[in-house]
């Protein structure tokens, strides 16, 4: 009898503890800054980054959390403003005292807030494609890159539809150093650039545009637009009847044009992807369906939602191997000791220890003249190559640059 007495009596004080311990996780959360723009140029193919990283904070809380505790998000509408971006990060770093960062569409953004991140040490996921070339410690990138979209997409186009390229791009360092890649690749593929234009942000009218198009006759048009303005461009191209194929690596798998724009305005616009929601394998048939379950109005599900869906999954891997420490240096020391993956959206994907990018499957998406989607050609396993091989090694040293093909890493 004394011995079961004292049983109880070990029972109810482990029980104790346990619920002591319970409580203490749940009043220590992992702190999760989210500074995405629900409003403003930027919106509409970022709302869905917000809502995926909800979604995934969900599963994860659900399933007990990061190492035991639980995800608690930050959020700030950005509102496709820079400053906005610059002040917000200091407010989640300073102030509100995160433990990391998922933060930025426009490249514009993203080295608007790169300086601050770096200035308090702190960590930041950008989920976003971008035109590449980041070398930073601080910074982890899950969207798809040049070496990923364009050395993929262009040799495919001309070989297809011929070696005479007119590329229009946003004129800010995304289209600049994106159409610095397309140049080369056409070079190195025998093609001859017939124009380049770079549109400034915010302009709408491209009849100008359209003349010289028209004028330089290329086999296709590569089109780096971006935000709501320069999406006119489709529709004015269609009503003067340009007929061009065209090839972009923003286009579709971001703002959807597909769908919001009248058909055939998109006919034959080709686009890698490393995800869209009309991907048809088993992945991105059951993320889509998640995706639509928790939202159910929810316009398009794009790239950079799945792309913040996988960073938050791979987050919560890189803390649970660093046994539950939320210390960047620990996470980095787990991430350059390689295998970092997930089986997401896309199929399986890693973090590159030497860039601190990540591989992709690359979809090609062809809009149709009704605006439907196939998928003439998909690249699997396609690596974040390019920084690496350049020169950016994250394991060795960190110069928190940005470099371009005209201006790579200096080698070691």
């Amino acid at each position: 009898m004394a011995r079961m007495l004292q049983n109880l009596i070990r029972a109810a004080a482990f029980a104790g503890a346990a619920a002591a311990a319970t409580a203490a996780l749940a009043a220590d959360p992992i702190k999760i800054g989210v500074l995405e723009d629900q409003s403003g140029d930027f919106a509409a193919a970022t709302i869905g980054k917000v809502h995926a990283i909800e979604l995934a904070a969900e599963e994860i809380n659900n399933a007990g959390g990061i190492a035991g505790r639980p995800i608690e998000l930050v959020v700030y509408d950005t509102q496709s403003d820079n400053n906005r971006y610059q002040e917000f990060m200091r407010r989640v770093l300073q102030k509100d005292k995160v433990d990391v960062v998922f933060a930025g569409f426009s490249s514009a953004s993203r080295e608007a807030y790169r300086p601050i991140v770096n200035q308090f040490d702190g960590l930041a996921f950008y989920n976003n494609q971008y035109e590449g070339g980041v070398c930073d410690a601080n910074m982890i990138v899950t969207g798809a890159v040049p070496e990923q979209q364009f050395s993929t997409l262009i040799p495919w186009m001309m070989e297809k539809y011929g070696k005479n390229v007119y590329t229009i791009a946003a004129d800010y360092n995304f289209g600049q150093i994106s159409a610095e890649w397309v140049r080369n690749i056409v070079k190195e593929n025998g093609g001859t650039m017939v124009g380049e234009e770079f549109i400034p942000l915010g302009v709408s009218q491209f009849s100008q545009t359209i003349q010289n198009i028209q004028t330089a006759k290329p086999s296709f048009v590569v089109t780096l637009l971006v935000g709501a303005a320069q999406a006119s461009y489709y529709e004015q191209a269609a009503s003067a009847n340009v007929g061009l194929p065209m090839a972009s690596s923003v286009n579709v798998g971001q703002g959807y044009e597909h769908k919001r724009f009248k058909p055939p305005s998109l006919a034959d616009m080709y686009v890698t992807t490393n995800y869209i929601e009309e991907v048809d394998t088993p992945e991105g048939k059951a993320f889509l369906a998640k995706f639509k379950a928790k939202f159910p109005d929810e316009p398009y599900v794009n790239q950079e939602a799945a792309n913040s869906y996988i960073a938050m999954n791979l987050y919560k891997q890189l803390v649970e191997r660093a046994n539950g420490s939320t210390n960047r240096a620990d996470l980095l020391k787990v991430l350059g000791q390689g295998d970092v993956c997930f089986d997401g959206p896309s199929g399986k994907v890693c973090l590159d220890p030497k860039s601190q990018h990540m591989s992709h499957t690359i979809f090609l998406a062809r809009v149709t003249a009704d605006h439907q989607i196939e998928f003439p050609k998909v690249w699997t396993d396609i690596k974040p190559y390019w920084l690496g091989d350049a020169g950016c090694d994250l394991t060795k040293n960190d110069p928190s640059e940005q470099y371009t093909p005209s201006n790579p890493p200096p080698k070691p």
